[in-house]
């Protein structure tokens, strides 16, 4: 799609080419990546006579695409002239609303039948996050989520992904079963040694409770790992 550029600012601009009154006229789908920025980022900055489209455009150019942008801090967006904390946070929840969009499913309790349907929910929301985040999911007796609760942040260790951490919320929600998951920041979803032997110590400790361990997988950069998938729960 091209742009056309005006020399002033947007409330200047002719009607059909203000970012706001395009998408209430012809919808959101019909507006460019840089036009929907800049409804997030709303104005500009008078001293550089830069308009929000100038600044969504600038970031994009910086940053690549919304997914590459998802991964910048608001630090680092808060170092192009002219964005802010303000606007960085703005478009940091925007992000946020777009990952949680694509990771619910309606008002309709999840049924997980494949580890496809554990990717599918959760790698929006885990994609991309900078540090290792190992949750564990809560099914009941259909194999429908509970619930997901997060055990630890940073480098997984056995000592941190504790059975008596992970198992605890399983107890008080009687869960039937569970699948662990975290992410690899790297974007490899290959299972470490400390990964393989953290998941052989959780299923021999759900074994000893009566909870079912279904899968452990891993998320990496639009790739995962399913231990069930390859065939390792049976090996452990």
């Amino acid at each position: 799609m091209i742009e056309k550029r005006y020399p002033d600012t947007i409330k200047h601009w002719p009607q059909d080419e203000r970012p706001r009154e395009r998408l209430i006229k012809y919808g959101a789908d019909e507006l460019s990546d840089a036009q929907l920025l800049a409804i997030i980022i709303r104005t500009g900055v008078s001293t550089d006579k830069k308009s929000a489209l100038d600044l969504a455009r600038e970031l994009i150019t910086r940053f690549g695409n919304f997914s590459k942008m998802d991964t910048i801090s608001i630090a680092e967006l808060c170092n192009v002239n002219g964005i802010g904390k303000a606007k960085a946070v703005q478009i940091k929840a925007a992000m946020e609303i777009g990952k949680r969009m694509l990771s619910q499913n309606g008002d309709a309790i999840i049924r997980i039948r494949t580890s496809k349907d554990v990717v599918n929910h959760y790698i929006p929301l885990m994609r991309n996050i900078k540090k290792e985040i190992f949750k564990t999911i809560l099914l009941d007796g259909k194999n429908k989520i509970i619930k997901d609760v997060t055990i630890s942040e940073g480098s997984l260790t056995s000592s941190i992904v504790h059975p008596r951490e992970v198992f605890n919320p399983a107890i008080k929600e009687s869960a039937s079963a569970i699948i662990f998951i975290h992410n690899h920041p790297s974007g490899d979803p290959t299972p470490s040694k400390d990964d393989i032997e953290i998941t052989h110590r959780l299923i021999k400790a759900g074994e000893i409770i009566g909870i079912k361990t279904l899968d452990h997988i891993i998320i990496g950069d639009g790739r995962y790992f399913s231990f069930v998938d390859k065939e390792m729960m049976g090996s452990l």
